[in-house]
C-alpha cells in the first residue's frame, strides 16, 4: 500500500463510532454473523479510520455516521445499513426492502437516532478494544 492509498485493502470495512455503545453492539452483532471474517472495522476515531475517510474524500471530523468502504464505493447513513444487511445474507438481507422509501426519508430517521445514541445507548470513555480472537479484522 502507497502512502497515498488509504487504508482497508481488500474487503468491506465498516467505520464506526468506537465510543457509542450502540455502534459498538452493532459490530458486536454483526462479528459473528459473519464467520469467514470479510467485513472489517475501524474506529471513525483510530488513524485508519480517519485515513480512510480522508481518502474518500469525507471530513474526518464527521463522526455521525457509519460508513461503510467496499470497492471504492463508499456507503453512509441508511445506504451503508442496508448495504451491510446485504453483505450479512439472509435473512438480514431481506433489510434492502427498506430501499422503497426514499433515501431522504431513511437518512432523516436515521440522523434523529444519531443525534441521540449518547442519550439512549451511552458511550463510553474510550474507543472498544476487540477481543483477541476478532482483533485482526479490526484496523489500527
Amino acid at each position: 500500500m502507497s502512502e497515498s492509498e488509504p487504508p482497508g485493502g481488500d474487503g468491506p470495512v465498516l467505520l464506526f463510532d468506537g465510543v457509542c455503545n450502540l455502534c459498538n453492539g452493532v459490530v458486536q452483532f454483526i462479528i459473528p454473523r459473519d464467520p469467514e471474517g470479510r467485513i472489517r472495522f475501524a474506529p471513525l476515531q483510530s488513524a485508519a479510520g480517519k485515513a480512510l475517510l480522508a481518502g474518500h474524500g469525507l471530513p474526518p471530523s464527521d463522526l455521525d455516521s457509519v460508513v461503510l468502504v467496499e470497492d471504492g464505493e463508499v456507503y453512509r447513513k441508511s445506504a451503508a445499513v442496508i448495504r451491510l444487511a446485504e453483505l450479512l445474507g439472509w435473512p438480514y438481507r431481506a433489510a434492502a426492502a427498506a430501499r422503497v422509501v426514499p433515501q431522504s426519508v431513511r437518512d432523516a430517521l436515521y440522523d434523529v437516532v444519531a443525534a441521540n445514541r449518547y442519550d439512549v445507548f451511552g458511550r463510553k470513555d474510550r474507543c472498544m478494544l476487540p477481543d483477541d480472537d476478532v482483533s485482526d479484522r479490526f484496523l489500527e
